[in-house]
């Protein structure tokens, strides 16, 4: 009986050590072995977390870089949330020690490269969440620990290609999300490795034809969304989907189906076509099991063209959903209420069909790899990394799509320097002490999308260095000498997306400096020394989506500058000496911005009329460490998700009213709290009681901020206690 009573001794302590065990910022519930971090500025993983945690959730953070090792001191956690936390980098190993997580939520964040051990160690996880990061490139492998993923999240990333085997080790993967990216190029072997997948999340990309030969692999997937990609034709047996039930491809730019199109996907239950092109539709032969076909808006042509058609539903019992749209007699009615005498020929003019996409040739797989370099040719890859080259190695297979020459001491690319490499997407050059990017040093890359430049000696580039790479979508030149933008650098690079300048010493943007750079939509110039920006040097970018400008020497809000910009949706001022906020200031982006960043800027005074014109669209505001004592309305901010008002000294009197009424409608973690009077210093601003004796403060609460205040108003003696508010924040954040 010993042996029990002193392992029951052991544990009672190891309760009451778990149970003094909480770091300072943090709220923990130990009998639920949850520990809430939430929104508190901090910029390292906390120590002193409970061992015996299980949920960490700890969004609203600053860490920037997740370190190796991070939380070996919690290998019981089960659920970490790890939103809106700043992260830009997981270096290797960060998640060691995490064997019993099944739930990772990484949302909101800047990571842009997923690495081979970025993920190692998370044997359990069951859900990825990457959704909202600047995600441009997954190195295959990257998932090849976590073998108990059922879904993976990397909606509204910056893909643009996936190469075979990117996804190898995900056996029992149900739902894979890749929507809102912008992914042109797939791997015929992209997914290969998922045989457990059921669902396929690819809408709102660039695919311009339909996937197949990928998409040929899924032989277990019973839905696919294609929905809002540029896809104008489906050719013949297009689809060899073997399990296939739902297919989405609504809001796309299909001008024809082949009749044969479905042929291979026999278990076809679903066809969503709206809102294309299409003037008709075959019978479409193969498609035995279809119950639904949805057409509505498209602009079908009810003529004797479409009788096969019509009479092919009619013998199969397929509802089918849309309306004619020609010719005017039978303008508005319903496929469904035709009968074939109404669909008449006055003189036979065929469907207009646009002429089948030629395949791309397949180019051979050649030659050997250079000495001292490593080629995988499963996944087309070839890497001289860190081998202290003096010249850029030649004689890579033909078939490489994947080139990894960073750390190397190049100096200089010459002409030519890639021979015979058609196939190349994704060449890194960082670290390579570059200083030059001759005239042609990128001919025959025809097919290259990603390059990287970060962190050589780069100070000008000659637009002919682009010449012969006319896909280059990716362009990274941070961590360089440029002191001006390459003004000419986009004369020929008409696919250009993204641009990352950061960290260079620029110190203005000029008229001419984005010329011909029509289609780019992400701007990242952070960590220069910009002073000023013509108020035309950013027109010319028309659907610039994203513009980063954090830790700058701007003084002012570039108001001009954004005249023309009608699809900015991101815009960062942060670290930037803005001091006052005038009338007006983001008037000319107000009908498109949904995230503006103003933290940390030392901002003194916003000016009632600042936030004109903005309102629901806007979902994140970020105002943290600055130095104004009040903020304008912002009542018609009714589509917040995000409000950081921390270290802001808030002078908690009357006429700071308004602002508490409105933060106590929220159903957020604002972070505010009063600087000054003294009694209400470092109180929160939610929790003074200085509003209690303002004139009108009744009147404020009848309106129904809050229906308990509203209740206690005629008895002021019974206050909130301050030691229930952790509590009843913890369950806001988790509802």
């Amino acid at each position: 009986m010993g042996l029990p009573w002193g392992l029951l001794l052991l544990a009672l302590a190891l309760g009451r050590l778990a149970a003094a065990r909480c770091p300072t910022p943090c709220v923990c519930d130990n009998l639920r072995a949850q520990v809430l971090c939430l929104h508190r500025n901090l910029t390292a993983i906390p120590e002193a977390i409970p061992q015996l945690t299980k949920n960490l959730d700890l969004r609203g953070n600053s860490f920037m870089v997740i370190p190796v090792g991070a939380f070996l001191a919690t290998p019981y956690l089960t659920h970490l949330d790890l939103q809106h936390c700043k992260v830009e980098r997981l270096e290797e190993g960060a998640f060691r020690g995490l064997g019993r997580l099944v739930y990772l939520n990484l949302a909101s964040n800047g990571i842009a490269f997923l690495y081979q051990e970025s993920l190692d160690g998370l044997s359990s996880l069951q859900q990825l969440i990457l959704k909202r990061n600047r995600i441009e490139e997954i190195q295959p492998g990257a998932f090849g620990h976590l073998g108990s993923l059922t879904v993976l999240d990397l909606r509204a990333n910056a893909l643009v290609y996936l190469p075979d085997m990117v996804f190898q080790g995900l056996q029992v993967l149900r739902w894979l999300r890749l929507s809102h990216n912008a992914l042109h190029v797939l791997g015929s072997e992209a997914f290969a490795a998922l045989p457990a997948l059921r669902r396929l999340s690819l809408d709102h990309n660039e695919l311009q034809a339909l996937p197949s030969e990928a998409l040929a692999r899924l032989d277990g997937a019973t839905w696919l969304d294609l929905g809002h990609n540029p896809i104008t034709y489906m050719a013949e047996e297009a689809l060899a989907m073997a399990s296939l039930k739902h297919l989405f491809l609504d809001h796309a730019a299909l001008q024809d189906v082949a009749p044969d199109a479905f042929t291979h996907s026999p278990q076809l239950r679903t066809l969503d076509l709206r809102e294309n092109q299409l003037q008709g539709l075959p019978p479409l032969a193969g498609a035995r099991r279809l119950e639904r076909v949805s057409l509505v808006g498209n602009p079908l042509l009810c003529s004797c063209l479409l009788r096969p058609f019509h009479r092919w539903l009619a013998s199969v019992r397929v509802q089918v959903e849309g309306a004619c749209a020609a010719p005017l007699a039978l303008r508005g009615r319903p496929l469904d209420s035709l009968r074939p005498p109404e669909m008449r020929c006055g003189r036979p003019q065929p469907i207009p069909s646009p002429t089948m996409p030629s395949e791309q040739s397949r180019v051979a797989s050649s030659g050997h790899c250079p000495l001292g370099c490593s080629c995988s040719p499963d996944f087309h890859h070839g890497s001289c990394e860190n081998r202290d080259l003096q010249e850029i190695p030649q004689g890579f297979p033909r078939d490489t799509r994947l080139l990894d020459l960073r750390q190397n001491a190049f100096g200089t690319v010459p002409p030519g320097a890639f021979p015979g490499l058609k196939e190349l997407v994704s060449l890194h050059l960082q670290s390579c002490s570059i200083r030059t990017l001759h005239p042609g040093a990128l001919q025959g890359l025809e097919s290259l999308v990603y390059l990287y430049l970060t962190d050589n000696h780069l100070s000008t580039l000659a637009a002919t260095a682009f010449k012969g790479a006319p896909q280059l979508a990716y362009l990274d030149l941070d961590r360089n000498a440029f002191t001006h933008l390459p003004s000419h650098t986009f004369q020929l690079l008409p696919n250009l997306i993204s641009l990352h300048l950061q960290h260079n010493a620029i110190g203005e943007l000029v008229d001419g400096d984005l010329a011909r750079a029509g289609g780019l939509r992400w701007l990242y110039l952070a960590g220069n020394a910009i002073q000023h920006i013509a108020p035309t040097a950013l027109a010319p970018a028309k659907m610039l989506e994203k513009l980063h400008l954090e830790g700058n020497h701007l003084a002012e809000v570039p108001t001009a500058a954004l005249q023309g910009l009608p699809a900015l949706s991101e815009l960062k001022l942060s670290r930037n000496p803005i001091k006052r906020l005038g009338d007006g200031a983001f008037l000319p982006v107000a009908s498109s911005l949904q995230h503006l960043y103003l933290d940390n800027m030392g901002l003194e005074w916003i000016s009632p009329g600042a936030f004109a014109g903005l309102g629901p669209k806007i979902r994140s505001l970020y105002l943290e460490s600055n130095k104004m004592s009040n903020i304008p309305d912002m009542s018609n901010f009714t589509g917040l998700e995000i409000l950081n008002l921390r270290d802001v000294p808030f002078h908690c009197d009357c006429q700071l009213l308004p602002l508490w009424r409105w933060i106590n409608t929220l159903n957020l973690h604002i972070g505010a709290t009063c600087g000054s009077p003294a009694e209400a210093q470092g109180l929160k601003v939610k929790l003074s009681t200085t509003f209690l004796t303002c004139p009108g403060w009744g009147r404020g609460e009848a309106r129904g901020a809050r229906p308990d205040k509203t209740k206690a108003a005629g008895k002021p003696s019974k206050k909130k206690r301050p030691g229930k508010s952790p509590a009843r924040s913890f369950k806001r954040s988790r509802a």
